[in-house]
């Protein structure tokens, strides 16, 4: 059984740990509630750009390098985790869903590339010695629209060159501050929206284009995706903060109950040591009066 003082050591190292963990969930919180703001100002604009774009790719006459469907020979995986830790399972679920997709195009004979955003991706995948392609790291927790930019730049960049002949991205959208989903989707070609016969005249009426329709998506598109990046950016950002709230409220109700167990424990100690120098004193009384 450990002593009083190696107990007593054992609560202040507890103490200060919890000391630690309580000013994370701290940071975390304020930086999650901008995160969550910013993404939640984002999500309309962005839903509707790419729902307006994509309507319109149904009356697309002339061709686009974005919306051309090619043979699906290879694909690019972009898998978009965090630069830090301590953040419960934010990493491993994102790192689980992109191995099991992985796996999917393996078996059905495609061939892939990998990108990874965030320095815990970058890592697990270059120890796998899974195909690299490109990484961005450095960028979690302080994401700008230029992010998105870099990025998109390159992925239409290796799109029209045919490096690969689609785009898919993995990453955590944001539902609530105990919630966050992992979405697999695909990025190129954008696909134009399945309408359904009940669709409206309107909805369905022909655009007349100002100044042409190939000078509006050669624009439009690449900002598109631009948007679309930067979106998914802002919701694992959003993610990784809430993920990163929740794991440190844990680890500061596990440090809690840990230094009311080893107070038990320092309290038995102490009282089996009281007793058994009251009992050495009556000993030696007993002693004397013989």
């Amino acid at each position: 059984m450990p002593g009083l003082k190696e107990i007593r050591k054992r609560i202040g190292s507890v103490k200060s740990t919890k000391q630690i963990t309580k000013a994370m969930k701290m940071v975390a919180a304020a930086k999650f509630r901008k995160a969550q703001s910013r993404i939640i100002e984002l999500r309309p604009y962005a839903d509707k750009m790419n729902a307006v774009l994509s309507n319109l790719a149904r009356t697309v006459e002339t061709g686009h390098p974005l919306l051309e469907v090619r043979p699906r020979k290879k694909v690019e995986v972009l898998v978009l985790t965090s630069d830090k830790g301590l953040c419960g399972a934010f990493n491993t679920n994102i790192m689980k869903a992109a191995n099991r997709y992985i796996k999917e195009l393996q078996a059905e004979g495609i061939e892939l590339s990998v990108s990874a955003i965030g320095k815990k991706g970058n890592d697990l995948f270059r120890r796998r010695a899974l195909p690299l392609r490109r990484s961005w790291v450095g960028i979690s927790g302080r994401i700008s629209y230029l992010n998105a930019k870099e990025i998109t730049g390159d992925i239409i960049e290796n799109y029209t060159n045919e490096t690969f002949d689609e785009v898919v991205l993995v990453y955590n959208e944001f539902k609530s501050a105990l919630v966050q989903k992992v979405s697999v989707v695909r990025l190129l070609p954008l696909a134009p929206v399945e309408t359904g016969a009940a669709e409206s005249t309107e909805e369905t009426a022909d655009f007349l284009y100002e100044p042409s329709q190939q000078g509006i998506f050669d624009n439009l598109l690449p900002k598109n995706l631009e948007v679309q990046v930067f979106r998914a950016l802002l919701e694992s950002q959003a993610s990784e903060e809430a993920a990163r709230m929740t794991s440190m409220e844990n680890a500061t109700k596990a440090a809690d109950d840990m230094i009311a167990s080893l107070t038990l424990q320092y309290n038995k100690a102490r009282q089996a040591s009281i007793t058994k120098e009251l009992m050495d004193i009556v000993g030696g009384v007993e002693a004397l009066k013989q």
